[in-house]
């Protein structure tokens, strides 16, 4: 009886940081928050986007930029998986691609310090808000081009990043492809988190039956950007059970993964789905097959 419920729940950890301009302090502040989330039980900790360093100007972010091979963070955070025997997962690192890229990679670390999978952030914030906001991310970033799903002790889990959250395309494709478990590591501006964070989150857990991990950076940073905060863990049925604020703290909840099948034998919509052709609408009225109702 025990060994079973062990295998199907699990305590998951979002580590909610305010990442600064240089990696060490970076590093610091991840490392006491990973061990604090271990000493409330977590068995898998999720990091937020960038959990290095986040810089504005070009040239400091590539001064301080280390390739995968010579990353202090990553070679520290694969030790302490391997001490603290947990999942780690680390929202993102910014790492040296080539001189004149960066990448935004996910890595998911095993309990021997083993990294189980990396994934390149494939959407690219390149944004202009209101009030005179903007972002490039594709300025300093090579994109990355393919979907990650890995295997975890208690089930399948996809990897995805930030702004990716607006793409269900992508969400969908690794329900499809058997993932239990969403994540969605971020650094959302606070304009942006306040409309849409919550509701974008719960729709991607409501339409795959998935459990969605969304650890998130929150407050006023050393670069002088503002990010949302309230990082999440959402059930697949859309409820949310466990919710940060706007300081950096851990936030915890045990995963029960007989829910997702729950969801996904209450409402199939992942089996009910439909490959449709797009109607030319330039081809006239008989070859559209919108149905209108009667007004």
């Amino acid at each position: 009886e025990d060994l079973m419920s062990e295998a199907t729940t699990f305590t998951a950890a979002m580590v909610q940081m305010r990442t600064g301009l240089l990696p060490e302090p970076s590093l610091e502040q991840g490392v006491t928050l990973i061990r604090e989330a271990v000493k409330q039980g977590a068995d898998y900790v999720l990091t937020p986007e960038v959990s290095n360093m986040m810089q504005l100007n070009r040239k400091a972010l590539f001064e301080h930029l280390k390739s995968e091979e010579d990353d202090l963070s990553l070679k520290a955070y694969r030790e302490l998986a391997k001490e603290l025997k947990i999942h780690l997962h680390i929202g993102s690192l910014a790492l040296k691609f080539s001189g004149e890229k960066a990448v935004n990679r996910s890595f998911l670390i095993g309990p021997d310090g083993t990294i189980l999978a990396c994934y390149d952030k494939i959407h690219m914030f390149d944004i202009d808000l209101p009030g005179g906001e903007s972002y490039r991310e594709s300025a300093n970033y090579q994109p990355g081009e393919t979907a990650v799903i890995s295997d975890l002790p208690w089930g399948r889990i996809g990897l995805t990043i930030c702004y990716d959250v607006r793409f269900p395309a992508l969400y969908r494709a690794l329900a499809e492809a058997g993932a239990s478990f969403l994540t969605v590591p971020s650094a959302f501006t606070r304009k942006t988190g306040e409309a849409h964070w919550h509701v974008l989150l719960r729709a991607r857990a409501i339409e795959t039956g998935c459990f969605v991990f969304a650890a998130a950076q929150a407050g006023l940073h050393e670069n002088k950007r503002e990010t949302y905060g309230h990082s999440l863990i959402v059930a697949p049925w859309g409820e949310i059970l466990a919710e940060g604020g706007v300081e950096p703290g851990v936030f915890l909840a045990r995963i029960d993964v007989s829910k997702v099948e729950t969801a996904r034998k209450t409402v199939p919509s992942l089996q009910h789905g439909r490959r449709f052709g797009l109607a030319d609408p330039r081809s006239g009225p008989d070859h559209l097959h919108l149905v209108r109702g009667s007004a």
